[in-house]
């Protein structure tokens, strides 16, 4: 099987400091393919490295299936777009996706037909004579794209090109460009530290940590059965407590608390013994809320609300442990029952054993 886009071992240095740290993967075509991480973890240096401005110091990258060794970035099959689109102000928004036809002597009447083409495909028929100024955030958003594809590249890059946009407007780029993508059928190579942006766009996502891969999957895979505690803490919001095994019966671990809390939690490709110190990881999504404090269940405590932090159906509630003073956030929700939920007042929390992750605390990758 041929894919487009395959990296080798590759590994990138700059003195002391390893950028990027034996990185292999394999993308088939038509993926949208994100690789998400934090500041300084090596993702830009490896889109750069793929984009042809920096060679690995070991390593091979090869788009359908030929080495990119020593081959400049205007000869690589991609094209990338920046986070401030670099659009020219001084070309109208036609030149502008025409530029790279033109450059490769593509007649001028085929490069009408291909800009009206990309234009029409992205929604925005017959703006070829506005300026970029005469555009919105999103509309430059799209045009940016647009003057990539008409040169149908094998592979996109796309250096968090949402970073600089208004939260409203991300949210809506996000929709657009997994709809792009799909109508293209070109394999996008995302950029970003931002997990939302990866988690809704994307059908592979790799979490980089310290130039390494700790995790390559689905965005599912990568929120239900995160491989290492910095996937888990990174992806998605946890909650975490630290303790120690108690006892193991079977798959199930039974968890004390530093704070002196006893709980429940499977562990089917954790390798835990009794004594070990661990964290345990528990989503505020995953975590019930009562009004009745009778209620019992494996994983259960009674608490005071804190603090209610309210954004709408991101709400979330700040619960504190009556007993040992341990610190919890709750999702709100959204049905009504809770809108006259108040600071001080007392509540319940549970959760299934299913829905918690446990790590040694001995991991060093740890968010």
């Amino acid at each position: 099987m041929t894919f487009d886009l395959e990296c080798r071992n590759v590994s990138k240095q700059f003195g002391d400091f390893q950028a990027v740290n034996d990185i292999s993967l394999e993308i088939p075509a038509g993926s949208f393919f994100s690789i998400l991480g934090p500041s300084g973890c090596g993702k830009t240096t490896l889109l750069r490295m793929l984009a042809g401005f920096s060679e690995p110091d070991q390593g091979e990258i090869l788009i359908k299936g030929k080495k990119m060794a020593g081959i400049p970035p205007n000869k690589r099959p991609v094209n990338m777009v920046f986070q401030h689109l670099a659009l020219f102000p001084m070309m109208n928004i036609g030149e502008n996706i025409a530029y790279g036809l033109k450059r490769n002597k593509v007649p001028k009447q085929e490069r009408d037909k291909k800009v009206a083409d990309v234009l029409e495909r992205i929604d925005l028929p017959g703006i070829e004579n506005k300026s970029v100024h005469q555009l919105s955030g999103g509309q430059k958003q799209r045009v940016a794209i647009a003057r990539c594809l008409v040169l149908e590249p094998d592979v996109l890059l796309l250096d968090e090109p949402l970073g600089a946009l208004d939260l409203k407007l991300r949210e809506q780029m996000k929709v657009e460009l997994k709809k792009l993508q799909q109508a293209f059928g070109t394999t996008f190579i995302y950029i970003t530290h931002d997990q939302s942006e990866a988690m809704v766009m994307s059908d592979q996502v790799a979490v980089m940590n310290h130039g390494r891969f700790e995790q390559v999957g689905s965005p599912q895979s990568l929120y239900y059965q995160p491989n290492t505690a910095f996937v888990a803490g990174f992806v998605g919001n946890n909650n975490r407590i630290e303790g120690v095994v108690e006892s193991i019966v079977g798959e199930t671990a039974i968890i004390r608390s530093d704070a002196g809390q006893q709980f429940k939690t499977t562990f089917p490709e954790a390798k835990l013994h009794s004594g070990q110190q661990v964290h345990l990881y528990i989503r505020p999504e995953a975590i019930h809320i009562r009004r009745d404090q009778n209620v019992t269940s494996e994983n259960h405590i009674n608490g005071r609300v804190e603090s209610i932090l309210f954004d709408g159906g991101n709400s979330q509630v700040l619960v504190k442990d009556t007993e040992s003073s341990q610190e919890l956030t709750v999702s709100l929700p959204q049905t009504q029952e809770f809108n006259d939920l108040t600071a001080g007042e007392m509540i319940s929390l549970s959760w299934d054993i299913r829905q918690s992750n446990v790590f040694s605390a001995n991991n060093k990758s740890e968010p």
